[in-house]
C-alpha cells in the first residue's frame, strides 16, 4: 500500500484539477439593502450534451487514515461539491496519464471551501470527515456515458500531514 499525505487545499495547488469555491476577501457587490455580499461567478460548470442540475448528496463520514483503490472521472461534465456544513472534507485527485489516472494527490479543505472538479478529471469518491456529510452537488444531467472508473492494483492510504 502506498501512503499519501493530504495537503491543505488552496486555489493554486488545486488549479490543474479545478476551482476552489470560497469567499473572496471582499464581495463583488452588496445587495439586499447592503446586508448581503455577493461573491459573483466563483466557478463555471462545464457541461457537454446535457444540462446543469443541483442534487443533494448525503454521505457517511470517513476517518483518516483513509484507504481507497478506485477513482472516477466524468467526461461530459464538471462536478461542484458545496458542503452544507463547515467541516473539512477530503479531496482525492489523480492527474491523467495517457487516459489512465496517475499517482493520486490528496487535499484537505478548510471550513467554508467547496470545489468544482474540471470535466474529465480523475477523482476519488465524496469523502466527508465528519457528520453531517451533506453536500449540494452541481453536475451534468443527461443521457450518455458520463462515468468512467479506474481500480488501482494496489490500494492507497491517505493520512494527515
Amino acid at each position: 500500500m502506498t501512503t499519501i499525505v493530504a495537503q491543505p487545499l488552496t486555489a493554486d495547488n488545486f488549479a490543474p484539477y479545478g476551482t476552489v469555491i470560497e469567499l473572496r476577501d471582499a464581495p463583488d457587490q452588496l445587495i439586499n439593502q447592503g446586508r448581503c455580499g455577493r461573491h459573483h461567478d466563483v466557478a463555471q460548470p462545464d457541461i457537454v450534451d446535457g444540462r446543469a442540475g443541483i442534487s443533494l448528496f448525503s454521505s457517511e463520514a470517513f476517518t483518516l487514515p483513509f484507504q481507497f483503490e478506485m477513482v472516477e472521472r466524468h467526461p461530459l461534465g464538471s462536478q461542484a461539491f458545496l458542503p452544507l456544513h463547515r467541516n473539512p472534507f477530503l479531496v482525492i485527485i489523480a492527474p491523467d496519464d495517457n487516459g489512465t489516472p496517475g499517482t493520486p494527490l490528496a487535499f484537505l479543505t478548510a471550513p467554508g471551501q467547496g470545489i468544482n472538479i474540471t470535466r474529465n478529471t480523475w477523482h476519488g469518491v465524496l469523502t466527508p470527515l465528519a457528520e453531517p456529510g451533506l453536500f449540494a452537488v452541481i453536475d451534468r444531467i443527461g443521457d450518455g456515458p458520463n462515468l468512467e472508473e479506474h481500480w488501482y492494483d494496489v490500494p492507497y492510504s491517505v493520512i494527515r500531514s
